[in-house]
């Protein structure tokens, strides 16, 4: 795609000048203070998906330049992101921040699912949320293969505004505080039948056995995941 798009040069620039395989310091006090990020998995067959995951500031947790966490906090029961790393390790963060300094921060990586028991016995420092409905079911931790900037070019700059009423119901199951059925799916439930995902080939039927997990792939020298294995095929 850079051949035929005349890019090469200007993405050589920027994987020389912009992609770590670390978190700078920069990097580190940028995603302390987050308190969002879109994550991206896929499972052992290449089916995506994307997600949101929200917390106070600091809840994705810097452990130390090449190691970040999170807290997998109570959700709807599919654990579609979490099935996803349990076939395929490899995992994409965006890091958007609208508030202040409207820039962003990939981080790919792969990623493993502990215990809270778990995680508090490998760091036994973490502290403990006392809010409700923010006590992590689980944790997942993302060792760091690449990190780099997101433009701010076309990042809109938002305002934070107060919240009005309750706080946020962390946690709840009130179907209707959650945003009921904003979309109408469930009053189409009845119409479609029970859901099973359009067959792919080479595909079993939904709810099959779990395989073996994805090896995740050899670590690029450098350049961001796609695109330097586009490069290496090229060279």
């Amino acid at each position: 795609m850079q051949v035929r798009s005349g890019t090469t040069a200007r993405a050589d620039k920027f994987y020389a000048e912009q992609v770590l395989d670390r978190l700078n310091e920069r990097m580190r006090e940028f995603v302390a203070r987050q308190e969002m990020f879109f994550l991206a998995t896929a499972d052992r067959h290449g089916s995506c998906d994307s997600t949101f995951r929200a917390g106070p500031p600091g809840f994705l947790h810097v452990l130390d330049d090449t190691t970040l966490a999170y807290p997998e906090y109570r959700g709807n029961g599919v654990q579609a992101g979490l099935g996803n790393i349990e076939e395929n390790a490899q995992v994409g963060i965006l890091m958007v921040d609208f508030l202040q300094d409207r820039i962003g921060l990939h981080v790919n990586g792969t990623a493993r699912v502990l215990t809270d028991t778990e995680m508090r016995r490998e760091h036994p420092g973490l502290p403990v949320d006392p809010a409700p409905g923010r006590r992590a079911e689980c944790w997942v931790v993302v060792s760091v293969d690449e990190a780099y900037v997101h433009c701010s070019k076309h990042i809109p700059h938002l305002q934070k505004v107060p919240l009005t009423g309750p706080g946020r119901s962390w946690g709840t199951d009130d179907f209707k505080r959650k945003g009921g059925d904003f979309f109408g799916a469930a009053a189409e439930a009845g119409e479609r039948g029970p859901y099973a995902p359009p067959p792919r080939p080479g595909h079993a039927p939904w709810r099959e056995e779990p395989a073996e997990p994805v090896a995740p792939p050899a670590r690029a020298s450098s350049g961001s995941g796609f695109v330097s294995r586009l490069l290496r095929r090229r060279s």
